[in-house]
């Protein structure tokens, strides 16, 4: 199994195979979310005690909180994917 990390601050990683969606916090919806993963003890608090800037949602039902961007963490899951295509790409044989 090939599990690429993701990180997410402050020495925090996540699978990237697992996650199914990284958010802004901003929204009711999103509120209401971080409120029932909690009460239903399924909440990753990956802050360190900062502002809530992106909540990474998992296969397994869990709700990561992370203090950097959506956007950010965003770009970083993308350059690992891209990472992990051009390194396929230079292990086939020519």
């Amino acid at each position: 199994m090939d599990a690429a990390l993701l990180n997410i601050g402050f020495g925090n990683t996540v699978v990237t195979g697992r996650i199914i969606a990284i958010v802004t916090p901003g929204s009711a919806p999103m509120k209401r979310l971080k409120e029932d993963a909690k009460e239903e003890k399924r909440l990753i608090d990956a802050t360190h005690g900062r502002r809530t800037r992106s909540i990474i949602i998992t296969d397994s039902n869990h709700v990561i909180l992370s203090a950097i961007q959506a956007e950010t963490i965003s770009q970083r899951f993308e350059a690992g994917f891209e990472f992990k295509e051009e390194k396929k790409k230079a292990a086939e044989p020519k």
